[in-house]
């Protein structure tokens, strides 16, 4: 029980949770940003590539409301912008928020036998953030907002 204790006690720290939460940010904003980066024409720093709207047009047509270059545009966007505010503790909450509602519409129109690998992993590591904020090392800290 000693090993436990001391374990627990070295969990508990501050800083700890503080590296936690700041390779969570990382951790799932880098599988968001290296779907972006696929969508964007190799060489170039954020001209989307034909590939990907034809993905949009086709593949991907399961997504309501949106048109499929609205849909394409979007996304990319959002998997870059979302990713930088994570890897820098900026509007984590929101950051999070947003890139679980992009798992669950990929998970409910365009994949979704893909429930158990990744997307219920990708939305663990969300939920995580949006729970318990960005910690101590992040932009929101230095700021001053309330985590």
């Amino acid at each position: 029980m000693k090993l436990f204790d001391t374990f627990r006690a070295l969990t508990d720290k501050p800083v700890v949770t503080d590296l936690v939460l700041l390779f969570t940010r990382i951790g799932l904003g880098a599988i968001f940003w290296q779907s972006g980066r696929t969508k964007i024409e190799e060489g170039s720093l954020f001209e989307i590539s034909d590939t990907t709207f034809f993905l949009f047009a086709e593949e991907y047509a399961g997504v309501p409301l949106l048109a499929p270059a609205t849909a394409a545009v979007l996304a990319t966007v959002a998997e870059h912008l979302l990713p930088l505010l994570l890897a820098i503790g900026l509007a984590t909450r929101l950051a999070a928020a947003g890139l679980i509602g992009m798992t669950l519409v990929i998970q409910l129109f365009v994949y979704p036998q893909a429930w158990w690998v990744p997307h219920m992993g990708w939305v663990a590591l969300g939920l995580v953030l949006l729970t318990q904020g960005p910690g101590r090392i992040s932009a929101d800290k230095l700021l001053g907002r309330r985590t």
